[in-house]
């Protein structure tokens, strides 16, 4: 919305500052934050105060016994903090910033959903996964359908490769398709390796932070030119997105900082693994993202060989899945999981960034 200050610039004065993504960014980035720090406790206290808590499974590792009773949902302070931030700073006459929040928004609505069924009914399970997942799918089409209607027509339906200059496969219909798996995909391994504290902030906030650059760089024709990569105009002003979102995150991760005081949820971790999707989609990086995105990507394939090895064999490869319970189960302190999923967090994004020099 700051954006339309421009329009009051004669091109030397403090207004024209606000053409900028770099500058914008920033002013998402800390608009989201003083969110996250002035209503992260009140909504703490709201919270408690409804017996919000979220319930632990009994078969879970023992130390999660004494977080029965923290509040959940708290992915719904990231969200407002993402959305102002957004909202404020980006320009609303960009495609790309509506579908990344259309989906943030629907996946965040489903993970609400979720995170009340479990807390008025005490039920760990919420909402029956075959129709959250169905709902999720059906966003996802929208979504597909939003990207391929503002994608060049030369990429329209096309599925780029990372590390090759010419390496497109034209997927046709079934891009839509694909786009389906990669966001609910997306959703669900966020959700999937949101089980400790701290534990799925961090590796967003990195993923969006290299997401964003990546977008940065796709939406300017000289930076795309001189990598040889596409371009997809417009995507820069996802960088806007991004930056509020790490700004949102580390507010949030200021209060779920071991010991939390409060959980993300499946409000939170479904719409940010969905946000972290749809960027990848109108990118053009959705392979990319598997690579910036991989300790996601490792959670869930956890939990999918464990349920197929244990219905073939009636024996389990892991001690319990997610992976990171596994850890946990092999004596590793909390902490430190934690610590070294963000370190592999970071070395993962840095692959992922050298796929736009890499050709």
């Amino acid at each position: 919305m700051l954006y339309w200050l421009s329009a009051l610039s004669d091109g030397g004065d403090i207004f024209n500052l606000f053409r900028y993504i770099s500058f914008r960014a920033g002013g998402a980035f800390f608009t989201a934050l003083v969110f996250g720090f002035v209503f992260g406790k009140p909504l703490i206290a709201f919270l408690t105060a409804k017996k919000a808590g979220q319930p632990i499974r009994d078969d879970g590792p023992d130390g999660h016994a004494r977080k029965a009773g923290t509040p959940t949902m708290g992915g719904a302070l990231i969200l407002g903090a993402l959305f102002l931030g957004t909202l404020l700073w980006a320009r609303w006459d960009n495609p790309w910033v509506w579908m990344t929040l259309f989906v943030t928004a629907a996946f965040g609505a489903i993970g609400l959903a979720d995170d009340w069924q479990k807390v008025a009914h005490a039920n760990p399970r919420g909402v029956p996964g075959k129709l959250r997942f169905g709902i999720g799918l059906l966003v996802s089409a929208l979504a597909a359908l939003w990207a391929a209607w503002w994608h060049p027509p030369a990429l329209e339906g096309a599925l780029l490769f990372p590390f090759f200059k010419d390496a497109v496969l034209d997927m046709g219909i079934v891009y839509v398709l694909f786009v389906m798996v990669v966001i609910t995909g997306s959703a669900n391994s966020v959700n999937l390796t949101d089980g400790l504290d701290g534990l799925a902030v961090m590796p967003v906030m990195i993923a969006a932070a290299t997401l964003g650059i990546i977008a940065y760089v796709v939406g300017r024709v000289d930076f795309t030119d001189a990598l040889v990569i596409s371009y997809v105009p417009g995507t820069g002003e996802i960088a806007v997105f991004c930056a509020a979102l790490i700004g949102g995150g580390l507010g949030f991760l200021w209060y779920n900082a071991p010991p939390a005081a409060v959980f993300m949820g499946d409000t939170g971790s479904l719409a940010l693994g969905g946000a972290l999707g749809a960027i990848a989609v109108a990118t053009k990086h959705e392979l990319v993202l598997a690579i910036v995105g991989g300790l996601f990507v490792v959670e869930a394939l956890s939990v999918m060989v464990q349920v197929l090895y244990f219905k073939q064999t009636g024996k389990r490869i892991f001690l319990m899945a997610p992976i990171h319970h596994h850890f946990e189960k092999k004596g590793w302190p909390e902490s430190q999981i934690v610590i070294r999923f963000w370190i592999v967090s970071i070395i993962l994004a840095l692959i992922g960034l050298s796929t736009l020099k890499i050709r």
